[in-house]
């Protein structure tokens, strides 16, 4: 019986391999950074394998997945000292689209006026998982660009990553015509 080309063993002692061949910690905060990107991109999975995710969104979350894979490749090659390379597939159209996205959500749904708590329907409440994991990739990655520079655009596309999912689960609660669970002040 043949290897499966799905393990290599090269990872057994706690290392793996960047873009390019440098092995690194898989503790490290690069694979941190890109591991938790992989990590989001799953829970958008979970979202998109909804069937009461409509046409629309699911067609700008496979765009987000897809751009999250352009993230973690990039985030998974060491950048040359001196350097401040710029993502390929990313550009400023791509969050002014994220963005726009976000406003065609926010035009839908009543206007907040107070905090809102995660929950409602399943497919909000999984956009609220997700919207926490995509926060907690932004938290990675800043930490990584703090060692290593990391382009800005990436950071900015991050940040309104989680606010389109926030919009995504008012949206989807609307839809459903779930009313959103509004924070009450404990006095």
């Amino acid at each position: 019986m043949a290897k499966s080309n799905l393990y290599t063993r090269t990872g057994d002692t706690g290392t793996t391999s960047l873009v390019g061949g440098t092995r690194v910690k898989k503790n490290s905060v690069r694979l941190e950074a890109y591991g938790t990107l992989d990590e989001f991109s799953s829970t958008l999975g979970c979202i998109l394998s909804d069937p009461d995710c409509n046409a629309e969104v699911k067609g700008q979350l496979l765009e987000i997945q897809s751009m999250l894979f352009n993230l973690g490749s990039y985030l998974a090659t060491e950048v040359p000292e001196g350097t401040e390379p710029e993502v390929n597939g990313l550009a400023a159209a791509d969050l002014e689209r994220l963005e726009g996205w976000i406003d065609t959500l926010d035009e839908q749904t009543p206007k907040l006026k107070l905090f809102v708590l995660p929950g409602g329907c399943m497919l909000a409440a999984r956009a609220h998982v997700s919207r926490t994991v995509c926060r907690r990739a932004e938290r990675r990655v800043l930490d990584l660009a703090e060692q290593a520079y990391v382009s800005p655009m990436l950071i900015r596309y991050i940040n309104r990553l989680s606010d389109y999912l926030f919009a995504a689960a008012r949206y989807f609660n609307f839809l459903a015509g779930v009313e959103e669970i509004v924070w009450q002040r404990k006095k």
